[in-house]
């Protein structure tokens, strides 16, 4: 009977950990939080739209809170692969802004991986591809109250350039990019994915 009881606790042991998966985990599997995808604006305020700076200022967001946002309410849609979310811009060539991003997935360490795409409005759809950690974190609210907070920095940033056309995959730690359009001027063929 003892080792009956042995056993069936450490069965519910094991399984502990597979029922107790938390938001990191979901948000490395599916880049998503209780079943939401991460809208893809967070990409613009990470400085996809802003072409004129090589470094963003923007380097991390709470997902959790930029999820059914008013800053990230815009609808999201899903083309393919793909998640879009566009907004009106009349005073530009096609009248939208639009950014989109495909979630290649997390590597070996658990960081996550992005390839992104920006357009003003006009002809160019400029591409990046982002290498980000999530971590768990507390905050306050305007009450006082404490809350958990998931937030997603930008621990790197390679630009692809404009209309860009291939392949990102991920190896344990590094990460591969291929290029189907040439000339890709600039484009490395693989980056050590890592935490400075």
């Amino acid at each position: 009977m003892r080792r009956l009881a042995f056993a069936f606790s450490a069965g519910i042991a094991l399984a502990a950990p597979a029922l107790a998966a938390g938001p990191l985990d979901e948000l490395r599997r599916s880049f998503t939080l209780d079943g939401k995808p991460v809208p893809p604006d967070v990409f613009r305020d990470f400085g996809d739209a802003d072409l004129g700076d090589s470094l963003p200022a923007v380097v991390a967001i709470d997902v959790k809170a930029a999820i059914d946002s008013n800053r990230y309410g815009d609808p999201i849609a899903r083309r393919g692969g793909w998640l879009t979310q566009s907004r009106a811009a009349p005073a530009t060539l096609n009248g939208v802004e639009e950014t989109a991003y495909r979630y290649v997935g997390a590597t070996k360490s658990g960081l996550l991986v992005v390839i992104a795409t920006y357009s003003g409005g006009g002809s160019g759809v400029f591409t990046a591809l982002h290498v980000l950690d999530a971590s768990l974190a507390a905050g306050f609210d305007g009450d006082g109250k404490r809350y958990g907070r998931v937030d997603v920095a930008v621990l790197r940033s390679v630009v692809l350039g404009d209309r860009w056309d291939g392949e990102a995959t991920i190896v344990g730690d590094t990460i591969r990019i291929v290029t189907a359009m040439t000339p890709a001027s600039g484009v490395p063929t693989s980056i050590d994915a890592r935490r400075p």
